[in-house]
């Protein structure tokens, strides 16, 4: 219950922010909400980057086994390395590369260090945070990423009652460009509230096409029941998950694309259902994202039991710049207690 009660405070103040969010981007940048045709992917944007397609080195099989096992961390349970997993296709990021991401959104300063700062501040902060990470870690190298929040849920039903708010593609384009300027990936990330993926997802196709583009689902903001978001935490089934990373692998295939890396926020058991049904694609590969704040042992906890002993294929860790500091004397975990504390290694980090 001490997990519900924290995370449920934490929707609380999440939802108030993300309609803060919503009347900044319409007062700050007037004319910058979406119309119809933004909202559709066939919709033009500004500035959209083109990317040259190039050949990926052959994957080597012997240094991947080596890493993943490497990345288990000593864990003796049998669930990690997770057997029976797809080779992934020449050019896969994980896990030979550890991804270092700042998540947040350009309209909201409240959502999260991506939008807190400004640019420069926030890349060579992120530069900072790669750069602890490489040193915590030696072994492995770090890919930086931004990770930005696309479709976003709101206290606010809208025109058609769904209660997200999906950002115009010029915010993109701002963050590729900000990515390019830091040899960063990208991550689409969205949170669906009484929307569903299977209508949001295909809108952002031909960024996805893009191979530095990769995607976020939120089970958070996934309202099946009607509810609005904020008032309860909501799901997904291993049906969506499925439906997301088959749409990818589809794209990949269809572009000749490295990988895709699908990253899946969890912190509770509900979550995420039927986890044992998620299929996995050698297109895709799926990252399981502990997305809870708070005190370091209720963190541990929950990687424990929501990430740890539900294992899919590969794990992330969120930290907070402020959340996890509320209660004193607690602290934000640094990327070396990280590191000690839990099996397996985390691949995806996300800072918030």
């Amino acid at each position: 219950m001490k997990h519900f009660f924290l995370y449920a405070s934490a929707l609380l103040l999440t939802i108030t922010l993300l309609t803060n969010c919503k009347q900044s981007s319409s007062t700050s940048k007037p004319g910058a909400k979406p119309s119809a045709k933004a909202d559709s992917a066939k919709g033009e944007t500004a500035d959209t980057l083109s990317v040259v397609k190039s050949s990926y080195p052959p994957l080597d099989k012997k240094l991947y086994d080596s890493l993943l096992k490497f990345n288990a961390h000593g864990d003796t349970t049998g669930r990690w390395p997770v057997k029976n997993t797809p080779y992934p296709l020449n050019g896969a990021i994980l896990p030979f590369k550890r991804v270092v991401a700042f998540y947040g959104n350009l309209y909201s300063k409240k959502m999260g260090i991506l939008g807190e700062l400004p640019p420069n501040e926030m890349l060579a902060k992120l530069k900072g945070e790669v750069k602890h990470w490489e040193k915590a870690d030696p072994k492995t190298p770090v890919q930086p990423a931004l990770h930005y929040i696309a479709v976003v849920a709101q206290g606010d039903g809208g025109k058609d009652g769904k209660f997200r708010y999906r950002m115009p593609f010029k915010q993109i384009d701002s963050v590729l460009s900000l990515a390019k300027k830091a040899h960063a990936i990208v991550f689409l990330d969205v949170q669906v509230a009484l929307s569903n993926i299977q209508a949001e997802l295909p809108l952002f196709e031909k960024y996805l096409a893009m191979p530095q583009v990769h995607f976020g689902m939120d089970p958070e903001f996934s309202m099946k029941d009607g509810t609005h978001p904020g008032r309860k935490i909501g799901t997904y089934d291993a049906a969506d998950i499925n439906y997301v990373s088959g749409y990818l692998a589809n794209i990949v295939k269809k572009n000749n694309l490295p990988p895709k890396i699908l990253v899946v926020h969890r912190f509770t058991k509900k979550m995420v259902t039927n986890y044992k049904n998620i299929k996995l694609h050698k297109e895709v590969q799926l990252v399981m994202d502990m997305d809870g704040w708070g005190e370091p042992d209720l963190k541990t906890g929950t990687y424990r039991y929501f990430i740890n002993q539900e294992p899919v294929q590969f794990t992330g860790f969120k930290l907070f710049y402020k959340n996890d500091i509320k209660k004193a004397p607690h602290h934000m975990l640094t990327p070396e207690e990280v590191l000690s504390r839990y099996k397996p290694y985390p691949i995806y980090i996300q800072y918030q």
